[in-house]
């Protein structure tokens, strides 16, 4: 099992990022959109942190907003941690993709898209991966009505 290191970490993300408004939350670590790709390159590539394994990325639907989760790894120090990014309202969401710092972020933002209708900008092949092109709407937000045709 890991440890989690959201303290240890917020403190660097403050040293490193000053004036950032970073939050560290009881699950770990809340941060804004505009900074998610620079907060993510600094938590892999700091040796003392060396989040080198991207195990999952997910998001939750609010209704006021929507939260974008990924959870990190470090395989050599043996521990994790969540980072999170809000996004307010409902329309036009986007974040930028994280495939240039983990190959395996591909296919995970991929499945947010299509089920949760967040984009996330610089993704190589941005597309659907469970539905069909043609589907209307991302079935798991919670204002989602399914109308079959």
């Amino acid at each position: 099992m890991t440890r989690d290191i959201s303290q240890n970490a917020a403190q660097r993300i403050a040293q490193r990022f000053p004036g950032l408004a970073a939050e560290a939350a009881p699950a770990g670590i809340v941060v804004p959109a505009e900074s998610l790709l620079e907060i993510a390159a600094f938590l892999k590539e700091n040796p003392d942190l060396a989040l080198d394994y991207l195990a999952a990325i997910t998001a939750v639907d609010y209704l006021d907003h929507f939260e974008v989760v990924y959870h990190m790894t470090s395989i050599t120090h043996n521990h994790s941690l969540m980072l999170k990014v809000r996004l307010p309202g409902r329309e036009n969401l986007a974040l930028p993709s994280l495939t240039s710092l983990w190959q395996g972020a591909d296919l995970q933002e991929r499945e947010v898209y299509d089920l949760m209708g967040i984009a996330f900008s610089g993704h190589p092949n941005m597309k659907r991966v469970l539905l069909w092109d043609g589907f209307q709407g991302h079935p798991l937000r919670k204002d989602f009505i399914y109308e079959p045709s």
